[in-house]
C-alpha cells in the first residue's frame, strides 16, 4: 500500500469537513502545526546537546569515573614475584623437615 491517490485525498478531506465543520479545521491545523514545530525544536535542541558533548569529549579526553575510589592494580599470575617463590619454597622445605 502506497500513498493515497488524489481521489482518496479528496474523499478524506470531505469526511473531515463533514465531521469537524469549516470553522474547526483551521484551529485543528494550527494545533497540528504547533505540535510539529515543538517536536522539531526539541529534536534539534537534543542533537545540538549531543554535538556539544561530543566536542567536549574530544577536547577533554576520556573522563574519570565520578563514583568510587580508584582501585590499585593487582599483579597477574603469569609473573609471580620472586619473594612469593622464596616464601613458598621455605614453607615446603619446613613441612618436609617435620
Amino acid at each position: 500500500m502506497g500513498m493515497p491517490g488524489p481521489f482518496e485525498m479528496i474523499l478524506i478531506f470531505l469526511v473531515v469537513l463533514l465531521i469537524f465543520g469549516a470553522k474547526r479545521i483551521p484551529e485543528i491545523a494550527r494545533g497540528v502545526g504547533k505540535g510539529i514545530r515543538e517536536f522539531k525544536d526539541a529534536t534539534s535542541e537534543f542533537s545540538r546537546e549531543l554535538d556539544v558533548e561530543e566536542r567536549r569529549d574530544r577536547i577533554d579526553g576520556p573522563r574519570r569515573p565520578s563514583q568510587g575510589q580508584p582501585q590499585p592494580r593487582q599483579q597477574s599470575s603469569a609473573q609471580p614475584s620472586s619473594q612469593g617463590n622464596a616464601d613458598s619454597e621455605a614453607r615446603s622445605s619446613s613441612e618436609s623437615a617435620s
